[in-house]
């Protein structure tokens, strides 16, 4: 029997699991792989270096893919919005907060332009200021789950590990009063088992289609022009609210780049939205 006072999220993770996880073509391939392998070099002992080779040539292709956040190979990601939403729209997100210091200033900003943005919160700061995130959803802004930790060496955590990332800051949000089944990985990096415990929790991973590297430039000049070259309608563009470089006036750098954009937006008649609309 379901728990009644159990997060939604949860209970969204039996649904999912009546729906069978079909693993990405480049899983199977690699499965097929070992176990063609493992039978090769218990067959003819004297092929087990190649069978090694195949193994090895195999993990070296399937951590190129876990280092490339554009990929789809490993597992379903949303990078644009859907078509029937995409149409003089785009998406702001932002990763890595709620901050003290910058949230409020870029949510004053979002009020000013009358647009609506994805905030993809880190569990343990959600934790630290829960009135952020309140206000995020409070001024009409959808928030994603972005683990609890943000661990940098979160692809090379196990099933129970990215599980317990996942569910931990899903428990936060959860009371803080957020149901979403919205998620980004720590820098959109995802592992051969990340879409399987995403499958199992019910979340979808989103991804983005622009990005300005606004946490390695302080530049804000040169993270727009990265942004708006080439930017069109269904775009997801990633920013964040927390850890941006400083400009030359010691401001982070998102803040300028973020009301330039804007202005840039409205002058192409596009206009921002919430990714869960």
């Amino acid at each position: 029997m379901r728990d009644a006072g159990a997060a939604p999220w949860i209970l969204a993770m039996g649904c999912a699991m009546t729906t069978a996880w079909r693993p990405r073509p480049v899983i199977v391939a690699s499965m097929g792989l070992h176990a063609a392998a493992l039978v090769a070099a218990a067959s003819v002992p004297q092929a087990w270096p190649w069978a090694l080779a195949g193994i090895v040539a195999n993990h070296a292709y399937l951590t190129f893919l876990t280092m490339s956040p554009d990929s789809q190979l490993l597992g379903r990601s949303l990078r644009r919005l859907p078509p029937a939403r995409a149409r003089g729209h785009i998406a702001l997100t932002f990763d890595d907060g709620p901050d003290p210091e910058v949230t409020p200033r870029i949510l004053d900003a979002l009020d000013r332009h009358g647009a609506r943005a994805t905030f993809f919160c880190i569990g343990a700061k959600a934790q630290r200021h829960p009135e952020l995130v309140r206000e995020i959803a409070a001024r009409g802004h959808a928030i994603g789950n972005h683990t609890m930790r943000h661990c940098s060496w979160f692809t090379l955590l196990g099933l129970g590990g990215q599980r317990r990332e996942w569910r931990e800051a899903g428990d936060v949000l959860h009371q803080l009063g957020v149901e979403s089944d919205l998620a980004r990985t720590p820098l959109g990096l995802r592992s051969p088992l990340s879409d399987l415990v995403l499958h199992q929790l019910g979340l979808r991973h989103v991804g983005w289609s622009r990005r300005g590297f606004d946490t390695r430039c302080g530049d804000a000049a040169v993270v727009l022009d990265r942004i708006a070259r080439g930017l069109r309608e269904g775009d997801i563009i990633l920013l964040h609210d927390a850890g941006a470089e400083r400009d030359a006036q010691g401001e982070p750098v998102c803040l300028a780049v973020l009301e330039a954009l804007l202005l840039l937006l409205a002058a192409r008649g596009l206009t921002s939205v919430r990714l869960d609309g």
